[in-house]
């Protein structure tokens, strides 16, 4: 089978490999239809995050359909179409039952990677898998895209609405204008907020930002980005902000605009080593964050919503590309061609 691979620094390559089979009881084997490249991947793809020659590619968003099952399976069956979280959470450790199941306490290979592959084993997957009613050929590809964000990016987004507690009327703010910034607008606005301010440069990113729900945007740095939102709070600061990005003027601009009390929803992988929390002492500030609760967030809210034409977080993808043309897809990404690349296997 086919398998993406980081080749160097700003390359990528396609291998022929075996393919994966069941080694524990709890694994399941999926045959990917659609999978894509998230803005996280891109660390590796720049060189900012060092990887050796050869390495397995990051991607961990997957659409497929089960092909085989361990012993310990009885959630999915072979023939099943699923969506393949990022997280593997068990469902039955404190902090699965408290809702944060990407912090998983069952064991310590709780994230996907490597499934810009024809195949993939996805390890504990009894309780971590999404059943899609039905079969593939019954959806469109509008919603099959809507379907594959569930794997990552809008959890990931409500992830940072639901830490932050953004609810009916608040002011919120969102810092990052790619996949994940853009499904956090969706899911503030699922969530009741009357003023969601985006941080877009770029104006196809701004439009849909405006489509998902954003009422401002700002699109300047640094101190003039603060600035700019106090302005449009009236000088009190957002009720919640949402940190979807990870850089240090992302977390700093992150942290600056909140009204005291505010809650910094923080999804954004964090690339700040040292953060001075002086300034938060002062305005009783909360941080919060981490991996999104994938599984959760799907079966008790997001896949209803997609599947009712509540949402459409699937326009994020605005490219689509083969696994032959996977260095297309990183490049049309790294060089802000594409939103989100959207890889169709079949």
């Amino acid at each position: 089978m086919k398998k993406a691979f980081f080749a160097s620094k700003g390359q990528m390559e396609l291998k022929d490999v075996d393919k994966p089979t069941i080694q524990k009881p709890d694994d399941v084997i999926i045959k990917v239809l659609r999978s894509c490249v998230c803005g996280s991947d891109l660390w590796n793809f720049r060189g900012i995050n060092p990887v050796e020659a050869e390495a397995e590619n990051s991607g961990h968003e997957a659409l497929g359909v089960v092909e085989e099952v361990g012993d310990e399976i009885t959630t999915v069956k072979p023939g099943d179409f699923v969506i393949a979280p990022f997280t593997h959470g068990c469902g039955h450790c404190p902090a699965c039952r408290a809702g944060f199941d990407g912090s998983c306490q069952s064991h310590a290979d709780n994230f996907s990677s490597g499934v810009q592959a024809e195949y993939i084993r996805f390890q504990h997957g009894q309780w971590a898998l999404v059943k899609i009613p039905g079969q593939p050929a019954d959806y469109s590809e509008g919603m099959k895209k809507s379907l594959l964000t569930l794997a990552d990016v809008m959890a990931t987004g409500y992830h940072a609405a639901r830490v932050a507690n953004v609810s009916a009327g608040d002011t919120v703010v969102v810092m990052g204008d790619g996949a994940v910034g853009l499904c956090a607008i969706i899911a503030a606005k699922m969530r009741g907020a009357k003023k969601i301010i985006s941080t877009s440069r770029h104006a196809d990113r701004q439009a849909l930002a405006k489509e998902f729900g954003a009422t401002d945007n700002v699109a300047v740095r640094g101190d003039e980005a603060v600035q700019a939102i106090m302005d449009l709070t009236n000088g009190a600061g957002a009720d919640a902000v949402l940190e979807c990005v990870g850089t240090e003027q992302s977390t700093n601009t992150a942290l600056a605009v909140g009204r005291p009390g505010a809650i910094i929803g923080r999804v954004g992988l964090p690339h700040t080593p040292k953060q001075d929390m002086t300034s938060l002492f002062y305005k009783n500030a909360i941080v919060a964050g981490g991996p999104a609760s994938v599984t959760t967030y799907d079966k008790e809210v997001l896949l209803k919503a997609v599947l009712d034409g509540e949402i459409n977080p699937g326009k994020v993808f605005t490219k689509s590309f083969s696994l032959d043309d996977i260095q297309a897809a990183y490049e049309a990404m790294d060089q802000r061609q594409a939103i989100k690349s959207y890889l169709v296997f079949d």
